[in-house]
């Protein structure tokens, strides 16, 4: 199960971090990330192009084709800097989309909770004092960025800094929490010991297979007094549509140059068949900091949903995604010119779905009675075609958007055949490695 998703990770461009106990306390090393983008186009010679709508179920060509890295053609971009969460439709989720509580949230409970315990230990007399874990950063922006900093992990994740929020693409999620330790003497009041330290929390699946991982990662920032030299140790739990199948986060010691981290991977728990089984699984990461017997409050991090399916067309393989709506990107001057310059008109005169950075989306559609509408009303056969033309429309025809079932707003264009046939490939691709299934989102991006 974990050599599957250490495999998975050279095609997928993520880190398939296997902890053993021995390593559990090194730092994980990051691949770099690379986007898993297709150039997009629209079908036509359906009878020329094969589609995974057109494959059988079991098709072992499909089977191997999604087994296998993205093409090179697709992995020449790198995904550009975020500045903010809030910017919808590049390469990660805007944050609305993304289910994954904020752990600051939860923050005032916490210390609440932790108020009544020094409360009581006082009225008990009690002399040990008292550990409280926090979300709440204590340390300052200048101490958190140059921690990040020094911290090996994903730019596309650690640009924003330590912002307490998730960032996701189609196979991964990552982001980075700031948080606090305080240890108060209930006689006195007075603090003991002090450590701010970051959480790097990292979740990664795969498209072929029923397995996906999360990992967290605590990294001291600084401590003081009684606080210098904690353990941590933890557990997971899976909600939903899933179950821990391994959990490793023992004891650890950490410091500024040694740091604690658990990996854990779940299952899906969706049913095998009938075929077009689909669910989500949500897990939970939680532990507490201990030093000479004294433990802290226990502190938990959710990821987002991770839908899992066996309903992909044209493969058996179930396989699990993150909550991002992927996009199509191709260029005017690259290998389908006549279709991308059909697509931006199509998006931008008459003012179709699909387009770059707005959220009128288009969704999949896999019935192939209903495919054969769409293409059937926007390029019927009695349409005339020029010597080495062929009809291309938009929204394509494998989209709820299509001419027939989109409400009757369409374009379409006589364009290259070649470039046609081939962008028909390619928007196969784009649905075979992205995992997009019925009536999932997606747009695409004219560059």
């Amino acid at each position: 199960m974990r050599k599957l998703l250490a495999a998975g990770a050279v095609s997928l461009g993520v880190l398939g971090s296997c902890l053993s106990a021995a390593q559990a306390s090194d730092r994980a090393a990051f691949a770099p990330d690379v986007a898993v983008q297709a150039a997009g186009a629209a079908q036509d010679a359906v009878a020329v192009v094969p589609e995974p709508e057109d494959l059988d179920e079991s098709s072992q060509e499909l089977d191997d084709a999604l087994s296998l890295p993205v093409p090179d053609a697709a992995l020449d971009e790198e995904p550009p800097a975020r500045a903010s969460l809030a910017a919808e439709a590049e390469d990660y989720v805007a944050e609305e989309d993304i289910q994954a509580p904020d752990p600051v949230v939860n923050t005032s409970a916490a210390e609440v909770a932790c108020k009544a315990r020094v409360v009581a230990a006082e009225a008990a007399g009690d002399e040990a004092s008292v550990t409280c874990a926090s979300w709440e950063p204590q340390a300052s922006v200048a101490e958190l960025s140059a921690a990040v900093d020094a911290w090996p992990t994903p730019a596309w994740c650690d640009d924003n800094g330590a912002n307490g929020k998730w960032y996701v693409n189609r196979f991964k999620a990552c982001g980075i929490f700031p948080g606090s330790l305080q240890e108060v003497h209930p006689r006195t009041g007075r603090v003991t010991g002090t450590m701010q330290f970051l959480v790097r929390a990292y979740a990664y699946s795969k498209r072929d297979i029923k397995t996906w991982a999360y990992q967290v990662e605590l990294m001291e920032v600084s401590s003081t007094g009684t606080l210098k030299g904690v353990d941590a140790a933890g557990q997971a739990k899976c909600a939903g549509k899933c179950k821990v199948a391994e959990s490793t986060f023992p004891s650890q010691p950490m410091s500024k140059s040694k740091d604690a981290v658990g990996q854990f991977f779940m299952d899906t728990t969706i049913k095998t068949s009938p075929k077009g089984q689909k669910g989500e699984g949500q897990v939970t990461a939680a532990w507490r900091f201990s030093k000479a017997g004294n433990t802290s409050n226990e502190l938990s991090l959710m990821t987002p949903p991770v839908r899992c399916d066996n309903a992909l067309p044209g493969t058996s393989k179930t396989g699990c995604t993150m909550p991002y709506i992927p996009e199509m990107a191709y260029a005017k001057n690259g290998e389908y010119p006549e279709l991308a310059q059909h697509i931006e008109y199509a998006q931008t005169t008459k003012n179709l779905p699909g387009k770059h950075g707005t959220k009128r989306y288009l969704t999949r559609l896999t019935d192939k009675t209903k495919m054969r509408q769409n293409r059937n009303k926007a390029c019927p056969s009695s349409l005339e075609r020029p010597v080495g033309k062929q009809c291309d429309e938009y929204p394509f025809a494998s989209t709820w958007q299509g001419a027939e079932h989109g409400g009757g707003d369409f374009s379409r264009r006589m364009i290259d055949a070649t470039q046609n046939e081939e962008g028909g490939k390619a928007l196969s691709r784009f649905y075979l490695y992205n995992r997009i299934i019925e009536k999932d989102k997606f747009l695409v991006w004219i560059k």
